[in-house]
């Protein structure tokens, strides 16, 4: 059977066809469908929300050397995380095969870099594979599986944005049961001490060797012969671009199996072509080592490093030829900035903080970034997931040692307080700073697109389960001034920051509220209530002030005409943080 599926659904298919029984990821987009529906297979795979990448590749190697074909997924940055065991466990080897995808963000659409992760399969000396389309993204995992057991190592699949989401056939198969391969104990391949890991590195470049061998020999890496004067090297969704230029006016070495290259079949094909070009999106990966081997190619001299590639930049770059195309006047197009949605719990923290003099607010990965950008404009940094923690106790250690009076405020999610955010509250207890962090705790990882971790106490797949209660987390750590509030309430926050901000002691505030757009499980409506209301503005009392407008709130606008704020009822949520900030009490909640 066919079916239409995106990269992320066919990854996910060729889990299950695979035979692929574990598989564990942290959300992060351009990755996080992959294991959304790897979750729908309940009878045959076991699906997890780690709490973060590295957790996430640690439980997977481990079921690996346990016996089972084994999987994990995360976003570019995401194995930035996870780089730790992934080297190492690059020199034990695995067990049941081991598949992981890296989703590249080329364009940098959600991310907070671009970087082009194939040079982590050089770094780590892995087996790396390419897909252009859906199709091939799900063969390519049970091919990954393979190479993975039979070369003992790990397979990456590197994925982009446009492969992960765009959307082509895909040819369904069954299902490949395999047993639980044994596990015997043997510490000269597990157990990466100093003196077992020289042993295991001299494996590993023989392993290179062999894998080398097999690039050249695989029909994942074809030639597709057509006029020689132009060849054509390229992999990924490069591949379709170039395709969609070129046609077959020009011949292809298309690579699916990237590293190593298949360097011998790279130059029998060069031999045969009058030019050659390298079409890649990003970094010069394949053309670097094409060069080095004494090739001559045309790469980056044409194909920009920056960016998202499309067939334009090809056409326009190689071909010296441009697009047809409308006229438009930007001057007609209204800015709209991003901002926090209407009824966001996050927007009257932000809106407080920003009222705030003498201090520096650490951000973090997620909604909560968006408190950076006007109008709310309280935001300092923003780094890496769970760095405003940690990052806010070296700026507040420096305050301190410099006699200065500024006060450091660390803003952090639930979610991204699970993933990487502890470890940095414990340091602020440990080495005694006095920070005041705010854990925004929306009950969902939102920004993502609303999955579950620790602290909803629901699996991926859907079960209840141990609800890990942030305030006794935080307490445990070593944090002795904890208050919980309800973000909504400005007077509540205003207290809460006062208070913290007085002490000579780290503190912890926590702000509890559903994210908006959230649906409410049962035991939420029962504490946070399952009724939203809306607000009007009472036009003969607004004054025209545009106070309510500094809260940054998407459903409110002002009438030019008659000098009035506007609330639009399809958007507003009822939050009242509109009301709590007008100054002559003009906007009312309806019931």
């Amino acid at each position: 059977m066919k079916k239409l599926m995106t990269g992320n659904e066919a990854i996910a298919r060729g889990v299950y066809e695979a035979g692929i029984t574990f598989a564990a990821a942290y959300p992060g987009t351009p990755s996080t469908e992959i294991l959304e529906n790897v979750a729908l297979y309940k009878d045959d795979i076991v699906a997890e929300w780690a709490p973060n990448e590295k957790v996430a590749f640690e439980s997977a190697l481990g079921a690996s050397i346990a016996g089972a074909r084994t999987f994990a997924s995360m976003k570019q940055v995401g194995v930035n995380v996870a780089a730790d065991p992934m080297f190492s466990f690059s020199y034990t080897g695995v067990n049941g095969g081991f598949v992981m995808v890296s989703a590249d963000e080329p364009g940098i659409h959600s991310s907070q870099t671009e970087q082009d992760n194939r040079y982590y399969a050089k770094f780590a000396k892995l087996a790396m594979l390419e897909p252009s389309d859906s199709g091939e993204a799900k063969e390519m995992v049970k091919e990954a599986v393979k190479i993975s057991e039979e070369f003992d190592t790990i397979a990456l699949i590197r994925m982009t944005t446009r492969v992960c989401h765009s959307k082509s056939i895909v040819e369904l198969n069954e299902r490949c049961n395999v047993p639980l391969k044994n596990y015997t104990k043997n510490i000269n391949k597990y157990a990466t001490m100093p003196a077992i890991s020289m042993k295991l590195r001299v494996k590993v470049e023989d392993r290179m060797k062999k894998l080398e061998k097999f690039s050249n020999e695989t029909p994942l890496n074809y030639i597709e012969w057509n006029d020689k004067k132009i060849g054509v090297i390229s992999s990924g969704v490069a591949y379709q671009y170039a395709k969609e230029v070129f046609g077959d006016t020009v011949s292809y070495l298309k690579l699916g199996f990237t590293y190593p290259l298949p360097m011998d079949k790279i130059k029998s094909f060069a031999d045969e072509v009058d030019t050659l070009y390298v079409i890649e999106e990003l970094e010069p990966f394949i053309e670097e080592q094409i060069k080095a081997n004494g090739i001559d190619c045309i790469g980056k001299d044409k194909i920009p490093n920056v960016g998202e590639l499309n067939p334009h930049i090809i056409r326009k770059n190689i071909l010296d030829k441009e697009n047809d195309s409308l006229d438009t006047d930007a001057n007609k197009l209204i800015p709209r900035p991003p901002t926090l949605c209407a009824g966001c719990p996050h927007r009257g923290v932000f809106y407080e903080l920003g009222k705030r003099k003498n201090i520096m607010v650490t951000g973090d990965i997620g909604c909560y970034g968006l408190g950076a950008l006007p109008p709310l404009s309280s935001v300092d940094t923003i780094i890496c997931m769970g760095a405003s923690v940690s990052a806010g106790h070296g700026a507040a250690k420096v305050y301190r040692n410099n006699n200065s009076d500024k006060k450091v405020v660390s803003v952090i999610g639930d979610s991204t307080f699970f993933h990487s955010g502890m470890t940095g509250l414990l340091d602020v207890a440990y080495n005694q700073s006095n920070t005041v962090t705010i854990i925004l705790d929306n009950r969902i990882t939102g920004m993502t697109g609303h999955q579950d971790h620790p602290g909803t106490g629901i699996t991926a797949q859907g079960q209840e389960t141990l609800e890990a209660d942030i305030e006794v987390i935080v307490k445990a750590l070593g944090i002795r001034n904890v208050k919980t509030i309800n973000p909504l309430r400005l007077n509540e926050m205003k207290e809460a920051l006062d208070w913290a901000l007085d002490l000579n002691e780290p503190s912890v505030i926590i702000t509890r509220w559903p994210c908006a757009l959230k649906r409410r499980t049962e035991k939420e409506k029962n504490e946070f209530g399952s009724r939203f209301d809306i607000c009007k503005v009472n036009e003969s009392i607004c004054i025209g002030c545009k106070k309510c407008l500094s809260t940054g709130c998407p459903a409110l606008s002002f009438n030019l005409e008659d000098k009035k704020a506007v609330i639009n009822e399809n958007m507003c949520l009822g939050c009242e943080i509109c009301s709590q900030v007008c100054p002559v009490n003009a906007i009312d909640t309806i019931k």
